[in-house]
């Protein structure tokens, strides 16, 4: 008995020892492999093996056989056959064993064939690790005890009580975080259901990642194994990679990221950078719903209380407004006004804009009339700084489609605060409406909606921007007290073309008049906002017509112009040529050459277009706008002589 049981102790230390031991093997199919084609397959197989980290090849425990093979796709070098074994392309051994592979470029990220040729190997390698099924000892009864057969329907269920267990002991390519931050978030409205199409399809390292998670897990697997700018390129993907293999040796990153404002001031340089320790808070910034088609629901928006340079991070940042940043996911209308069946099908890019909020104040307020709201997130620095990381990338990566009903602007940015903000309560979200993802937020005490319960204390701390509307309602009250004006609301007031409001100009005094100049600023605004979009409209479906006029088609190529040349601040990625993710020093300098030629040209072109562009207004549009020009300039000259009359000084 004795015996019995030093031999089964004996025998277990033994497998004990083994299973200790246990990692990973590369076994070279040396079959019709010359000697030195033998040696430098051996090299690249060792050479993986040091490359990768040493929990990845403990828990991938077994022998893999790699071969060399011709019947690969000819756009293939390297393929998982099985579980245990890897092809790799005949047709680059030959260099491989030369050693002109280490030299020839490739025109990949990877540099030269013999670095794209360990990379394949390493991709290979982590698909039979994605998709290897290991269980514990534990792991294996829960399963075996919660699994059942459903024959009747022909698949495999599981007790309520058995819901949440799984048999992925290691599994990177079905992990919802991963797929976050790849960019297969949830669909809207389908209760988890990922969307089957991964849109940050700019700035890729190789497109191929785009194909499907696991694809996506291998590609970057390469690179967070040889690219020591991946912690700079895409930091999030980095420290996931990096808590579940370890660090890796890497570039030392910059502090700030790269963006460009999209502001209209095109004098003025767009490229920015920044820094996300600048950050104060980060702000769900929503403007009120109107009637037009593209703002019935309201609009969401993100803002960054960003800190002026020296100040330290604090309440008083929010003093800074020349430094806030404003997140709008827009749908980017480079063609054509808005038309409600194209919102519907999503003929419109969605891209993620970052604008000034002065010029985000100045469009809703005083040309839409619409109020914006400001309530602070509750997010811890750390989320903050994520948040401002994930913001930059989808700024230089995302393309989307741009629906109304299900990937609009409160979809985008709930897609964009899942990913950013690796928060359990973010991730149960689910709505497609702006006041929708508010009320969630506030329901999970995220948004801070009490600094908007005082009015007058919110509208002067910037919690609150309040329509033009009711000041332009005020200002033609004191029209009506004054003169003996039929309509009772401004907008009536407004609608009345501008040659009927002249006649008013000479009656009134100098607080009306002072009112009047207001009101026919407002209008200007306006009508010239409608003049861009019926530009738009105009040239952009009847340009045949247009160049039969060479008056016309002067006009017309301008504005063409600078539809081209405007379209890089919503798509910025196009002016770099290779690199991937956040942009690195070395493609900054290129970005501030080229936005500023950009940006010269546009601004040439701008005061081109001021002097031809009404050529292509309608007839009764630009006679609108000159009349608008002519009130102004009238109702100016008359305020400034009752003003000289009454006493006072000049006015310019």
């Amino acid at each position: 008995m004795k015996l019995r049981v030093g031999r089964w102790l004996a025998a277990l230390a033994l497998i004990v020892a083994a299973s200790s031991q246990a990692s990973l093997r590369l076994e070279l199919d040396t079959d019709g492999l010359t000697g030195a084609q033998r040696q430098a397959s051996q090299r690249l197989l060792d050479e993986a093996l040091q490359t990768l980290p040493a929990g990845f090849v403990e828990r991938l425990d077994r022998t893999v056989e790699v071969q060399w093979r011709d019947d690969l796709p000819s756009n293939g070098m390297g393929r998982a056959l099985r579980p245990d074994a890897i092809a790799l392309s005949n047709r680059y051994l030959a260099a491989l064993t030369d050693g002109s592979a280490a030299t020839q470029q490739t025109g990949r990220t990877h540099g030269t064939l013999r670095r794209e040729l360990l990379a394949a190997l390493l991709h290979e390698l982590t698909h039979l690790y994605d998709r290897a099924r290991l269980w514990d000892a534990d792991e294996a009864r829960v399963i075996r005890r919660c699994t059942m057969r459903d024959k009747s329907l022909g698949r495999v269920g599981a007790p309520s009580e058995c819901r949440g267990q799984t048999g992925r002991r290691f599994t990177l390519s079905d992990d919802p975080r991963l797929l976050d931050l790849a960019g297969w978030p949830q669909y809207a409205g389908k209760h988890g259901e990922r969307e089957q199409h991964n849109r940050f399809v700019l700035r890729t390292p190789d497109s191929y990642e785009l194909s499907n998670p696991r694809e996506y897990v291998a590609v970057n697997m390469e690179y967070f194994l040889l690219d020591p700018s991946y912690a700079c390129r895409r930091p999030a993907l980095y420290r996931y990679y990096a808590a579940r293999f370890g660090e890796r040796p890497h570039d030392t990153c910059a502090s700030s990221y790269a963006y460009l404002n999209a502001g209209r001031d095109f004098g003025r340089q767009p490229l920015g950078y920044l820094d996300p320790e600048r950050v104060y808070e980060v702000d769900y910034f929503i403007a009120e719903a109107n009637n037009d088609i593209a703002s019935r629901w309201g609009h969401t928006m993100l803002r960054l209380v960003v800190c002026a340079p020296g100040r330290p991070r604090g309440p008083d940042c929010r003093l800074d407004l020349d430094q806030h940043l404003v997140l709008s996911f827009r749908a980017f209308v480079g063609d054509l006004q808005l038309s409600s069946w194209d919102g519907l099908t999503g003929a419109y890019p969605s891209r993620l804009f970052v604008l000034p909020l002065s010029q985000v104040i100045e469009e809703y307020t005083k040309v839409e009339l619409r109020s914006l709201a400001s309530i602070p997130l509750r997010l811890s620095r750390e989320e903050i700084n994520s948040l401002v990381e994930r913001s930059a990338q989808s700024h230089w990566s995302y393309d989307g489609n741009y629906y109304f009903l299900s990937n609009n602007c409160a979809v985008e940015t709930l897609k964009l605060l899942r990913s950013g903000v690796p928060r359990q309560s973010l991730q149960s979200m689910d709505s497609i409406t702006p006041y929708g993802v508010l009320g969630l937020l506030e329901n999970q005490g995220i948004a801070d909606p009490s600094v908007l319960d005082n009015p007058k204390e919110a509208l002067r701390l910037g919690y609150r921007f309040d329509s033009f509307r009711d000041r332009y309602q005020a200002m033609f009250d004191v029209l009506k007290q004054r003169l003996d004006i039929r309509q009772d609301k401004v907008e009536d007031w407004l609608a009345l073309p501008a040659t009927e409001r002249r006649p008013w100009f000479d009656k009134a005094d100098l607080r009306a008049s002072a009112a009047l100049l207001l009101l026919e600023q407002a209008s200007l605004r306006r009508q010239l906002l409608l003049a861009q979009d019926e530009l738009k409209q105009l040239y952009l479906s009847n340009r045949d017509d247009l160049s039969a006029d060479t008056r016309l088609a002067t006009a017309g190529k301008t504005l063409q112009q600078i539809l081209d040349d405007s379209g890089f601040l919503s798509r910025p990625a196009e002016l770099l040529d290779g690199g991937y993710g956040l942009p690195q020093a070395k493609e900054t300098v290129t970005l501030e050459q080229q936005t500023q030629q950009r940006q010269k040209r546009l601004r040439q072109l701008s005061d081109n277009l001021d002097r031809e562009v009404r050529a292509l207004l309608t007839p009764e549009r630009r006679a609108e706008l000159a009349a608008l020009e002519a009130n102004t300039k009238q109702i100016g000259a008359h305020l400034r002589a009752l003003h000289k009359a009454a006493g006072g000084f000049e006015l310019p």
